[in-house]
């Protein structure tokens, strides 16, 4: 495996840490006035999801994780995985298990593209797109006069995942939603 010194730390790049693949959040470089430098790196670990603080002194290397990122098209799940297929023509599937899922279960939508991280070749997590399309299968009927402005209701989109909306949605209508915050952005 390759090796990073404290020098190169960017953002985003993924590195092992206690035998866990982590990726760097925020990186700040410090040279004091006295001392040696150092670099305080805030990262998350990519199997739990914890986010931690580590400092490196200056020079100190660390190992580059062996994590690959690739866009592949959820296909369906059955009782314990939730199957997903390559986008680039090899048609390989992979299965993910539920810890790997995490709270991506709420935005899954068949035939679209979701972001699998690999380690070591199995799926560790699961990004959806930032904004997705999905229909409203359960909400308060609108009545006439309700505007953008006035107010928000629950809505039940077709996977389950329950948003505010404004008050003139109705039943049966396509949103378009970032995964990201879980808020409606419009109607699609």
């Amino acid at each position: 495996m390759a090796n990073v010194a404290t020098n190169e730390f960017k953002g985003g790049l993924k590195f092992m840490l206690d035998g866990d693949p982590c990726s760097m959040i925020d990186i700040e470089h410090i040279k004091p006035g006295k001392g040696q430098a150092f670099t305080r790196v805030k990262y998350r670990n990519l199997m739990s999801g914890r986010v931690g603080e580590k400092t490196f002194k200056s020079g100190e290397n660390v190992e580059v994780a062996d994590v690959m990122e690739i866009d592949m098209e959820f296909l369906y799940s059955d009782d314990e995985f939730w199957h997903f297929m390559k986008t680039d023509g090899s048609f390989e599937q992979l299965g993910a298990d539920a810890r790997a899922m995490g709270d991506t279960t709420k935005w899954l939508k068949e035939q679209e593209a979701y972001t699998v991280t690999l380690y070591n070749g199995a799926p560790i997590s699961v990004t959806p797109p930032n904004f997705i399309e999905l229909e409203v299968t359960e909400t308060d009927p609108g009545l006439k006069g309700d505007t953008a402005q006035g107010g928000s209701k629950p809505a039940t989109l077709t996977t389950g995942a329950v948003v505010r909306v404004p008050l003139f949605i109705n039943e049966g209508e396509k949103l378009k939603i970032d995964t990201r915050t879980g808020e409606y952005v419009s109607r699609a």
